[in-house]
């Protein structure tokens, strides 16, 4: 009898511990399931943040790509700088096209601020004057009347001062020049020239003048009445027409 009851109170343990294991065996499935569930979940959550970390990284290659593009804006930017600085010291050295039209169409005045007029005394103009030292290489013969000193052919019977040897006569100070003579200083002469030493003589700007070219053929008669005239310098003395531009008369002045 003990001996059953033995044997009976051991197969109860056995049954007892068997239970107990299955129930503890499901209570870590459950749990393993759940810390799974939670890792997976842990997982999920982290990798929308990768993007976050990643962003940093990004913006640091971007920065390091971007720094080659800067140092190079900042070494052109010098050079940049040196050229527009060149460009506007040209500029300034360049003169403007008006003054240089202006110094083509004057070539009396670019002359006169450059070399200036010849020194020469009254007695040294007044023993030109006297042997008529325009006359040299070929110059225009006076004659008696106005109409006489018109040219056949201008263009074969005038000379310039250059070609007669250079001007002997009187030269006008440069304070008297500036302010009465020059292209800007246009006058009519009004009255007819008269006759004098053979060449026509009229008288501007308290000066008396000798007209030793002929004056065109093409001229109208009364152009000293009707076109606007001025006297300017270009180793020597020239009247011009404003009416025929480039035609320049050989006169002298009269002592």
């Amino acid at each position: 009898m003990n001996l059953v009851k033995f044997v009976k109170f051991g197969m109860a343990a056995i049954l007892c511990f068997g239970t107990t294991a299955s129930i503890y065996a499901q209570h870590d499935d459950k749990r393993g399931d759940k810390q799974g569930k939670q890792d997976k979940g842990g997982q999920q959550r982290q990798r929308p943040q990768q993007p976050q970390q990643q962003q940093p990284q990004q913006q640091q290659q971007q920065r390091l790509q971007q720094q080659p593009r800067q140092q190079q804006r900042i070494q052109q930017q010098p050079a940049r700088a040196q050229q527009s600085q060149q460009q506007s010291q040209q500029r300034q050295q360049q003169p403007p096209r008006a003054q240089q039209q202006q110094q083509r169409q004057q070539p009396g005045a670019q002359q006169r601020s450059i070399l200036g007029q010849p020194q020469r005394t009254r007695q040294e103009a007044q023993t030109w004057q006297q042997q008529r030292g325009w006359l040299q290489r070929g110059g225009w013969q006076g004659h008696d009347s106005w109409q006489q000193n018109r040219a056949q052919h201008w263009s074969s019977d005038h000379r310039t001062w250059s070609q007669r040897g250079g001007y002997g006569g009187y030269y006008i100070p440069q304070q008297t020049f500036g302010p009465d003579f020059g292209r800007q200083h246009f006058f009519r002469i009004r009255s007819r020239p008269t006759i004098y030493m053979g060449y026509p003589r009229f008288y501007y700007g308290g000066f008396s003048f000798l007209l030793v070219d002929p004056w065109p053929e093409y001229w109208p008669e009364n152009w000293y009445d009707a076109n606007d005239v001025y006297i300017d310098y270009d180793d020597g003395y020239y009247l011009y027409n404003r009416n025929y531009p480039g035609v320049g008369l050989a006169i002298t002045i009269v002592l």
